[in-house]
């Protein structure tokens, strides 16, 4: 793997010309981030070496090179899943190619369905914790110049940026929570007793997404931050049938909020 990591940081580098500190990952309808930054090199995954392809809906499959709020940036235009038939190193590899780019911290958004019965749908949640539900990226063979065979994970999300991120959404009244989400693997949404399940263990959002990154950004030692948008309600009694079209109607709508956010907290990190 590290040879593979290796490779793809070399193409992208001999292509860019570029050292970016930030790494963004972006999620289902929350793409449009992209109008805000001076792009300076864009990318299609299928002319990145060793990139799987992003086939779901509201992911565009580019890697972008450029400035937000002066800095540099490097931002997945959509990512790849594991319910998508990939394998769990795959789905990471992407952020360990960032970390070979020179990254030290990695924003992440996603789509999240609510079950803390105090959300509602188009609240953003900022995560302070998950539960992990999908297959570990870290198990098998430990790469020592990545990280540990044990990483800590009581700190997986950075408290600095959460407080910051909180402040920014509070100053601009947007509605906002912190809270847990849970990473279940999907791609089937969830039953209500599910929802319950995953309300009694400890969680406030369920997504199929986002923790797998974290989990090896942490290996490898980057600060994260990671925001979700509320599509939908898993509460008993506000529970409806909903197709990924919904989904994406939502977090379209809640996207100006999050952009605004997002400009912000990279402006004073």
């Amino acid at each position: 793997m590290l040879e593979k990591i290796k490779e793809t940081a070399n193409f992208l580098k001999s292509k860019t010309n570029f050292n970016p500190n930030i790494g963004i990952v972006l999620g289902t309808g929350l793409g449009k981030l992209v109008n805000e930054i001076d792009i300076k090199h864009s990318i299609s995954y299928k002319d990145i070496p060793n990139f799987c392809l992003s086939t779901v809906e509201g992911h565009s499959g580019k890697l972008i090179f450029g400035l937000i709020e002066g800095k540099q940036v490097v931002v997945m235009q959509g990512r790849f899943h594991f319910y998508e038939g990939y394998h769990i190193h795959d789905v990471v590899f992407p952020v360990r190619v960032m970390n070979a780019l020179g990254i030290k911290k990695l924003l992440v958004s996603n789509a999240s369905g609510g079950i803390n019965p105090d959300y509602e749908i188009g609240d953003l949640m900022i995560l302070d914790d998950h539960i992990n539900l999908i297959p570990n990226p870290l198990i098998g063979r430990n790469i020592n110049e990545l990280g540990p065979r044990f990483p800590d994970m009581s700190e997986p999300y950075n408290p600095t940026m959460i407080q910051l991120a909180t402040k920014i959404a509070n100053d601009n009244n947007i509605k906002n929570h912190v809270g847990t989400y849970v990473g279940v693997t999907g791609p089937t949404l969830e039953t209500p007793a599910e929802y319950s399940y995953f309300r009694f263990i400890g969680g406030d959002t369920v997504g199929m997404s986002t923790v797998p990154e974290v989990i090896i950004a942490r290996h490898m030692n980057i600060d994260c931050f990671a925001i979700s948008v509320i599509t939908d309600l898993g509460v008993p009694g506000k529970i409806q049938k909903i197709t990924h079209e919904d989904v994406q109607s939502v977090a379209e709508i809640a996207e100006p909020k999050l952009t605004l956010i997002i400009k912000e907290l990279i402006s004073n990190i």
